[in-house]
C-alpha cells in the first residue's frame, strides 16, 4: 500500500552510489512517481558530501560500501554541516551492525538493495513527511 503524502512540491533526491548502473536503476524508479525527481548523483561517498551541501536535495539515498569516504562517514559530515538533512541508507546488508551504524551516523532510514524496488518511494515519502 502507498503511503499518501500530501507534498507541496517535488522531492529532490540526490543518489549516492558507486555503481552507475544500480544508479540508473534507482533514477528510473523515483521516474515512475511524479512527486520526485533527481537533484543528482555523487560517485563516492567525498562527491557525496559535496553534493548535498551544492544541491541541498530533500533526501539523499547513500549506498553504505563507496570508494574514498563510506557511506557512514559521508552520512556523518552531511549531518554535521546540514542536521535536517534526510539520508536513506542503501545496502545488500541486512546485518544488524549496519543498521546501528546506520543510524549512529544519523540515518533516517535503511532499505535493503532486494526491498528497494517494493519499499523505496514509501520510505522516501515516510522521511520527508517526518
Amino acid at each position: 500500500m502507498e503511503a499518501v503524502v500530501d507534498i507541496p512540491h517535488k522531492i529532490r533526491v540526490l543518489i549516492a552510489d558507486d555503481h552507475r548502473l544500480f544508479g540508473q536503476a534507482l533514477e528510473a524508479i523515483l521516474a515512475t512517481d511524479d512527486r520526485l525527481e533527481v537533484a543528482g548523483h555523487a560517485a563516492d561517498g567525498g562527491e557525496a558530501v559535496q553534493l548535498a551541501l551544492q544541491l541541498d536535495p530533500d533526501v539523499i539515498l547513500m549506498d553504505i560500501a563507496m570508494p574514498i569516504m563510506d557511506g557512514f562517514q559521508a552520512t556523518k559530515q552531511i549531518r554535521k554541516q546540514h542536521p535536517h538533512a534526510c539520508v536513506l541508507m542503501l545496502t545488500g546488508s541486512n546485518a544488524r551492525t549496519d543498521v546501528d551504524r546506520a543510524r549512529g551516523a544519523g540515518a533516517a532510514g535503511y532499505v535493503t538493495k532486494d526491498r528497494i524496488a517494493a519499499e523505496l518511494i514509501d520510505a522516501i515519502l515516510e522521511v520527508v513527511a517526518r
